[in-house]
């Protein structure tokens, strides 16, 4: 990633990730590393402690304690939308006619939907499943969609459903498809989430799906998140962008897991 190219979102999503990890930041340092002016770089930190990502101090900034927010939706919405977009092609090329689908929340997985095939999305052709209410507008302008939304406990930041309801229902289902998004993906940890409930739905959706495509964009490669989804070999496929570090993509390639680059 050339950092002087990224968009100013994606900067600050860059900024809270680093606080999380490294427990805490330098204007100093951010201003070298992101070649922009100390101006921004202090107005990117006043922005991620309004909306309670971390907390300034002197020359920098450190983590709030406690706090594991990630990006919301609608600010994940705003990152590497090319990369996203470019995923969401390939994993709906691989959706069949017939095909049973679970989605979870990601807004990779909205891309999905959004290019699915127009042959696919009249009379019925496949069955949709998801927790994510931004995916049921896209699909209910379809000619004929076969879509069934999963009830829950609704979370405002993931725009999604989750808890005891949302699992039951997915407990008499069985799939063809699930296709899965992630906060962070590392060869030790597997793929994670911020959210204890939103691990359980996609943990849950990942065990009724006859096939498991992970779907995510290279920032998440290397990043932990706070509680664990599954294990790389888990997957049956990871769909991601060019930019996945080259000896990551082996590893996994190495665990028999498909890695499929966009």
């Amino acid at each position: 990633m050339v950092m002087n190219e990224i968009s100013a979102a994606e900067r600050r999503s860059l900024i809270a990730q680093m606080v999380t990890e490294k427990g805490q930041v330098y204007v100093s340092a951010l201003v070298e590393m992101f070649n922009v002016s100390e101006v921004s770089i202090r107005r990117d930190l006043t922005l991620l402690e309004e909306s309670r990502r971390l907390k300034r101090i002197h020359g920098g900034a450190i983590p709030i304690p406690g706090n594991f927010r990630t990006d919301s939706f609608e600010e994940k919405e705003k990152l590497h939308n090319s990369a996203k977009e470019r995923i969401g092609q390939v994993a709906a090329s691989l959706i069949q006619q017939g095909d049973i689908i679970l989605l979870d929340s990601g807004t990779t997985t909205l891309q999905i939907v959004r290019n699915t095939p127009a042959s696919l999305r009249v009379s019925n052709m496949i069955n949709m499943v998801t927790n994510s209410m931004p995916l049921v507008p896209e699909v209910l302008t379809w000619p004929s969609p076969n879509l069934t939304v999963l009830g829950g406990i609704y979370l405002p930041d993931y725009q999604a459903t989750v808890g005891p309801q949302t699992l039951n229902q997915l407990k008499e289902l069985t799939a063809d498809i699930a296709f899965l998004g992630t906060d962070g993906l590392t060869l030790e940890g597997g793929a994670t989430t911020a959210n204890v409930l939103m691990a359980e739905v996609d943990r849950m959706m990942a065990d009724h799906a006859r096939k498991t495509v992970l779907v995510t964009d290279s920032s998440k490669f290397g990043r932990k998140g706070f509680v664990p989804v599954k294990g790389v070999s888990a997957y049956h496929t990871i769909i991601t962008d060019a930019g996945a570090p080259t000896d990551m993509v082996k590893a996994i390639r190495d665990m028999g897991v498909e890695v499929l680059l966009v």
